[in-house]
Formats: structure tokens, sequence, C-alpha cells
């Protein structure tokens, strides 16, 4: 086809070099070959001091987004070229006006803002040129992708469709109506696979690289939702090809994020964990892009590496998370953050986060160009609540998000949300809470069968957490984490819940064993007999273990056992009263409610801060009150 490098001959004119790669570039959409086509044209034309072709060429190499060229090197000799062209022209002149708009959306870009390329575009704009028109207006739309920029990337895209007609280039409606999509995805709109569609059509048609990436990365996206996984994996792989195929920048970044969320949502994320700490440190990724180190820390959290977990968190908000640049991928950065900080118990970044995400609330979580979705911000907000203990905001912003994600189509999503509200009313205890968190479950459950979506693991029957006793620590087990804890009044309650999963339990017999408090006055003993004459029978096994150690020259197993007798002596001493009398627990059941939530919520700090998948899996099973329970 013209176009095509296969056709390129050194007996060219520099002119000639251009219009090949303005075909291959704006007809074909082949990033690849427009770029080998204009790097020979600028070379040609500045042998010949065609100022025109040298213009011409500089701004083809610029390509059809903004940051097509990702190294440093490759980068500066483009905007190194487009700077001598703009030199060489009449600075009213069209060319130039091109040139202005190409190296203004290339800063604005890197620094995040969008002030200059504007201004810019103003400029065109009284101009009356249609193709510096149409060139202005869609990489001036790159450069207003944040969230909170709705309108203006509407009045954007509306306005490059109708100045396409004017221009003589496929490519100029192409891109129109693809912003267009990705606008109408970005602000939820209903009708945005409509347009989709046409765009498709159109694409079919008659082929375009650039713009039929785009478009099959979106099926991807849709697949996601859809909770189609295995066609959404297969056809990643292809979609991925065709971005390298059409020598598109983001070809590896982008597949990356649609694994992300294809194994985010299978419950499957740390099998990417070795692909991810590759992927972050990617030298083709945007200057602006933070979201994959959100996706890092989530990651290793979520495989009990909690220390890398907390760098690759810092290396996302860096000193102020605020300070990110707002970018076509802060929403998904901010996501990524929320979910982390939960896993590591962060309630300061997750306060913070919160505040930054309020006013997107309404808007879906969505990578770069429709790469992935994430569901509705509403469930972001539900898990930062949830990790400060604002349980009914918690609440409120998960019901929001499964009717946001209902309104998506985002079925896993809907999923995940449905399990997080049940995890918040459960948490919350309202009178009306149990039952709302079992009907939450239920449904979640079954919607997640309908898709073939592995089962979340709050609604899921889960691992129990199992703990045994080893002198004066407690040992906790779930799946292949550990945690170590001293012994305390609040493991000791813990431990008989653990023991008796799914069961109710009075916190008075928590504190004083089977026999029911009075309602007043209570005169119950912290130790009741039964725990006494374990104690001393356990206090004469030790005496004989300390005789058979010494004799055997064993010193180290002699002193944990002294250890452990000193502990027990300590322990009747503080049960007791003069002359052994037990002493009682006072005020009744309201009393022992609040020394056993007391001592409960200090011992599972102390397991989160051992290890933080084991306290966080008992906080949100462990309820408290005048009954205690642990259901896992």
């Amino acid at each position: 086809m013209r176009g095509s490098v296969d056709t390129m001959t050194p007996e060219l004119s520099a002119a000639d070099y251009v219009a090949e790669g303005e075909r291959a570039l704006y007809d074909y959409g082949s990033l690849h070959n427009g770029r080998i086509w204009f790097d020979a044209a600028y070379r040609a034309a500045v042998r010949e001091g065609d100022v025109e072709a040298t213009a011409r060429a500089a701004l083809g190499l610029g390509g059809l987004w903004v940051h097509e060229h990702r190294t440093v090197a490759s980068a500066s000799q483009v905007r190194a070229r487009q700077r001598h062209a703009l030199s060489l022209l009449d600075p009213d002149s069209p060319l130039a006006q091109r040139l202005r708009v190409r190296l203004a959306a290339e800063d604005d870009y890197r620094d995040g803002t969008h002030d200059d390329v504007l201004a810019a575009l103003a400029e065109v704009r009284r101009g009356g040129d249609p193709v510096a028109l149409a060139e202005a207006l869609s990489t001036a739309h790159h450069c207003v992708l944040a969230p909170g920029q709705g309108l203006l990337r509407g009045a954007l895209a509306a306005d490059l469709i109708a100045v396409a007609g004017s221009t003589g280039r496929r490519s100029d409606l192409l891109m129109g109506l693809l912003w267009q999509t990705i606008d109408q995805f970005l602000d939820a709109d209903p009708h945005a696979e409509r347009c989709m569609r046409q765009l498709r059509d159109l694409v079919a048609g008659e082929p375009h690289l650039a713009t039929g990436y785009v478009v099959g990365v979106m099926e991807v996206m849709l697949c996601i939702r859809a909770g189609q996984f295995e066609r959404a994996e297969q056809l990643a792989v292809r979609c991925a090809e065709r971005g390298r195929l059409a020598g598109d920048a983001d070809a590896d970044a982008w597949f990356g994020a649609q694994m992300v969320a294809i194994r985010w949502y299978q419950g499957r994320l740390v099998e990417v964990l070795p692909f991810l700490r590759r992927l972050v440190h990617d030298s083709t990724l945007s200057p602006v892009d933070n979201s994959l180190f959100g996706a890092l820390a989530v990651a290793e959290a979520l495989s009990g590496e909690r220390r890398e977990a907390a760098g690759a968190l810092a290396r996302l908000c860096g000193r102020d998370v605020s300070a990110l640049p707002r970018s076509s991928s802060w929403l998904v950065a901010m996501y990524g953050a929320v979910e982390a900080a939960h896993l590591l118990g962060d309630g300061a970044l997750s306060a913070r986060v919160y505040e930054l995400l309020t006013p997107f609330a309404r808007l879906p979580v969505i990578a770069s160009l429709g790469v992935a979705c994430f569901g509705s911000a509403e469930h972001a907000l539900g898990v930062a609540a949830l990790t400060t203990g604002a349980l009914d905001s918690a609440v409120a912003h998960f019901e929001n998000a499964v009717r946001d994600n209902l309104a998506l189509g985002h079925w896993p999503a809907v999923v995940q949300s449905r399990t997080r509200l049940a995890q918040a009313y459960r948490l919350r205890g309202g009178a009306d809470d149990p039952a709302a968190a079992r009907l939450s479950l239920a449904t979640a459950a079954r919607e997640a069968s309908a898709i073939g979506m592995a089962v979340p693991a709050q609604a899921a029957p889960a691992e129990p957490v199992t703990c045994r006793r080893s002198g004066r620590r407690w040992e906790l087990r779930l799946g292949h984490h550990r945690a170590t804890v001293e012994n305390s009044v609040g493991m000791r309650h813990l431990a008989v819940l653990l023991a008796h999963p799914g069961r109710e339990i009075a916190a008075s017999e928590l504190v004083t064993g089977p026999e029911p408090l009075p309602d007043r006055g209570s005169a119950q003993p912290l130790l009741d007999d039964a725990a006494k004459r374990e104690y001393r029978e356990r206090l004469d096994r030790l005496a004989a273990e300390i005789d058979d150690a010494e004799f055997a020259n064993d010193l180290e197993r002699a002193a944990r056992a002294r250890a452990e007798r000193s502990w027990l002596i300590a322990e009747l001493a503080a049960a007791t009263g003069l002359g052994g009398r037990s002493r009682h627990f006072a005020d009744g059941e309201e009393r022992a409610r609040i020394a056993v939530g007391k001592a409960i919520r200090r011992a599972l700090a102390r397991v989160a801060e051992a290890d933080p998948v084991i306290g966080r899996a008992l906080q949100d099973s462990v309820t408290t009150g005048l009954r205690c329970s642990y259901t896992p």
C-alpha cells in the first residue's frame, strides 16, 4: 500500500517523503511507518533547503497523539527539529501555528497542565486554517483528560468533528469520534457504546491502525465489565499485538493494565506481581502515569509483603498525594492508593485520598483512553471510609457504588461492591445490619456465579483463623500467614471466639465462665474454679519439667519452663485476693461488655501489627458487644 516503508527509495524528494508520511499517518493510522517516512523527509528537506517540507516533516514526527516519543533522546531530538522548523517559518503562517500548538501540548502534558495549549488553540481559531484547527483541537483534548474536565473535553471533540469535513483528512473525523467515545465512557454516559459502534464500523470499512487499536482496547474493557474474563484476556493479547504493529508506545503498558484488571476481579492479582515489578520501571510509561505503583502496592500487600507494599505506596504518593498530576490515570492511582492503604491499615492516607476523591464520586474509575474500568469511584470512597472507621459513610458509598456499577454494566464491580457493602453492614452492627449483610452477600455470590467469577473473599466461606498457645505467646494462622503475639486478657477472649466460629458468646461468659451474671452488682470471679484448677495443675507439671530439664542439663528448656511458671503464678495472684479468695468483676453485663470489647480490640491491634492480613481478617469477622462472635 502507499505509505508503506516498503516503497521507500533514495530517489524520492523531501516533498515525496512528506506525502508518503502523511498518507501513512493520517490515512492508515500507522504511527510506526509515519515516523520512518517523516524522519527521512526531515533529513531530505534540510539537505534540499525546503522549509515547508522541513516544517511538515517535523510536525508529522509528533504523530497523532501527544507524547508519542518516550525516551529522553527521541523526545529531545523531535523537539529540537520542531523548534528548528518553527524558526524558519513566518510566525503568522498556519504551519507555524501548528508547530506552536504541538510544542505547547508536549510541555503541558508533561506538567499535567493545559493552559499553554489552550492559549495556542485560541490563536489557531483566530487564524481560520481548518487543518491547523483540527490538529489543535485533538492535541488540546489529549491534555484535558483529568477528572472534572468533561465539559471542556466534550466541546473540543464536538468542534473537531465539525471541522473534520473541511480538512480533507480522514483521520480528523476518526479522531473526533474517538475522543467523543472516550469522553462518554469517562463520563459514564449510557450512550457511550453507541458512539463506539459507529466508530468501529468506520474503522472496519477502511482500517486505520491507530484508532482501530484504541477501539479494540475499549472492547477489552467492555468484556471485563461483562465478566467475560477468558475472552477479555484473549482479546487483550491480540489487541496488544495490534498496538505494537501500529507503533503505539502504550501497547505494553495498556496490556499490563488490562491484565491487572482481569486478575483483580478474578481474585488472582498476586499472580501478576513479578510482571508488575518489572512494568512499573518500563521506560515507555507516561511521566504522568503513577497508577501501576498503586497496583503494585496492592499486589504486594495481598501477598503479605508489607514492607514492599509500603514502599510502592510511598512511591505512588510521594511527600504529598495531593501533588500528583491530574491525568487520565489519576483516578486509577487513587483507587490503588485506597485499596493498598486499607490492606496496610493506613487511616491517615485513606482520609486524605477520601477528600481528594469526593468531588469525583459520580465518575467511573477508568484508566487512560478506556483501557480498563474499575467501577464507580463511590467504591473507592467506601473502602477509604471503611479504613478510617466511618461506617455510616462506608455503607452509603457502597450502596451508591452498587447502583452506579449496575448502570455501567460492570458485573464484577457490582459483586465487589455488594461484598464490601456486606462487610460495612457487619462492622456497623445496627439492628437491621446483620440481615442486610446476609442479603448482600447472598446476592453477590449469586451474581458472581452467573458470570463464572470466583466468589470474593468476604462472601465465600472463609478459611478460619486458628490459634494456639505456647507459653506466654499465642500463634495465629491463616493460610500461609503467621502472627505471634504476647498473651493478654483480650487474646484469651479472642481464643475462645476462634475456637467456636459462628457461635455468639456473652461477654459475661468470656469474663467469668458459663455462669450468668446478675443484672447488677455482679460478684463473678475473674477466673472460675475450673480455670484455677487448670493453672495449678500446669504449675505442678512445670515444676516436674524444670527438675527433669536441670537433671538433663537442658538449660534452655528449664529457662522456658521457669518463665511460663512465673507468668502463671502472676496470673493466679492477679485473679485472687487475700488468702487465695477470688477477685470479682463488678457491675454486671454492661461492665463485661465494655471491658471485653476494649480487651479484644487491643488484642486485634496487636495481631494486625504482627500480620496485617490476619489482623484485617479478624477485624472484619469479630464482633463485640453484649454478645461476641467470630464469623469467618
